[in-house]
């Protein structure tokens, strides 16, 4: 990419804009925290955890 927007970085403005316009912002954060870490890292490291219980 060049440079600007791609569609999936400007859907995720406009979702964060939305949330805050809403006065969600406090309630939204956390939640998106926790949906980050699983997507990103719980899933990396399932099978170490599986072996040291």
């Amino acid at each position: 990419m060049t440079g600007g927007w791609s569609l999936p970085g400007g859907e995720a403005v406009l979702l964060l804009r939305a949330v805050i316009a809403n006065g969600d912002f406090e309630e939204y954060w956390p939640f998106h925290v926790h949906r980050e870490y699983k997507r990103t890292h719980a899933g990396l490291y399932q099978e170490q955890l599986d072996i040291a219980a």
